[in-house]
């Protein structure tokens, strides 16, 4: 849902911004069903998966406003500094988790932004439900050892992803202009290709962080 609707929005600037609004939403309802698989696969134990699909939503937007705050806050603070042409990227940080980011460092926010997300659910599971932004940020300092490393794994290997990404991306251009295949074949193989490194993006993410989290827990920091 959320590659159709980024496509939508991209392809009609009037509906861009309720189109990416909703689609960092579904990429927020993504990430909790990655994050549950991922938890129990490692062992631990999460309660996403007894919440209902209207309970997800509502939590989702809850945790999609104070995430949206704190991307502004970070880029207006960027641009006040002098870096205003890297500013406009970190709007992109929750978008970034599932698709490519233009810039190396907004690979690496993207991957911050991620682990943040990840410890407010965290904390509104033992937390009855209710989030809390600056409760995660202290979380996120308490586990900065090993979460500061797994975010730094992750923003490398979203640097890999986006260059094996525009590799794949080129093949397809050249194989459109070669190809006598149907024009809904082929904007059914461009979903396929988004929605494809979209998922592979979104496990890899929720891997690495959940296994760094859970050695902060097991060794401390």
């Amino acid at each position: 849902m959320a590659a159709a609707l980024r496509i939508v929005g991209y392809g009609n600037l009037g509906l861009i911004v309720p189109a990416l609004a909703l689609a960092n939403a579904c990429v927020l309802l993504a990430f909790f069903a990655t994050a549950r698989d991922s938890i129990q696969a490692s062992g631990g134990r999460s309660s996403l998966g007894e919440l209902t699909l209207a309970e997800q939503i509502r939590l989702s937007l809850s945790i999609l406003w104070r995430i949206v705050l704190v991307m502004i806050v970070a880029s207006l603070g960027a641009a006040a500094i002098g870096f205003s042409s890297f500013a406009p990227y970190l709007l992109s940080g929750l978008d970034g988790m599932a698709f490519d980011q233009v810039t190396h460092l907004g690979r690496f926010w993207s991957a911050a932004i991620a682990a943040l997300v990840l410890l407010i659910i965290v904390n509104a599971e033992g937390n009855g439900g209710r989030v809390a932004l600056f409760a995660a940020v202290k979380d996120l300092g308490r586990h900065a050892l090993w979460l500061g490393a797994a975010v730094l794994v992750l923003g490398t290997i979203n640097v890999a992803l986006g260059y094996g990404q525009a590799l794949v991306r080129t093949a397809i251009w050249h194989f459109w202009q070669i190809s006598m295949v149907d024009q809904p074949l082929k904007n059914l193989i461009y979903v396929v290709f988004i929605l494809g490194f979209a998922m592979l993006r979104l496990w890899i993410t929720l891997s690495i962080l959940t296994f760094g989290l859970k050695q902060s827990y097991a060794r401390g920091g």
